[in-house]
């Protein structure tokens, strides 16, 4: 029987339920941090309405929380600018915000997305299991740097 194969699309599946899971997991910072002061108590009639109610998802499951970690090393497959911008699509983040931030336009940044996506499921499919030297094959105009992205107009002057 064959060996099943990485897509993309599973691959992108994958680092949206990272993001969601890293979002569920609870907050890391100071526990019941309180004040000597007593607590004021309001009236019904103050109180009702006040503060709008936190809903929550639960905490993840364990194994969400290791399907978490394993895309966590994929991400450090790529090159800074294209881990910053897969993982503001993985959190859903709009085009436009994500244009603004890299102040590229969305065509360019959704070849770069697509670009680093294609690099992981290259990766996957080969089997290997994120090495700490592994270089990035360079295929030039797809996977340069995002700060040194030339348009073509620039690069035929």
């Amino acid at each position: 029987m064959a060996e099943p194969h990485w897509t993309p699309q599973m691959v992108v599946d994958r680092l949206e339920e990272a993001a969601m899971t890293l979002h569920r997991l609870p907050d890391s910072g100071p526990q019941n941090l309180r004040s000597a002061w007593p607590d004021v108590i309001h009236e019904y009639w103050e109180a009702y309405g006040r503060d709008q109610p936190k809903v929550r998802l639960g905490p993840p499951t364990p194994d969400a929380i290791d399907r978490m970690d394993e895309c966590m090393e994929w991400l450090r497959w790529l090159e800074p600018n294209h881990l910053r911008l897969v993982w503001l699509r993985a959190e859903r983040v709009r085009w436009k915000i994500i244009m603004r931030r890299f102040g590229r336009a969305r065509s360019t940044l959704a070849a770069h997305w697509q670009a680093a996506i294609f690099q992981i499921v290259a990766v996957l499919n080969r089997g290997k299991k994120c090495p700490d030297t592994f270089v990035p094959d360079k295929r030039p105009g797809i996977c340069d740097n995002l700060n040194h992205h030339r348009t073509r107009r620039e690069r035929e002057r």
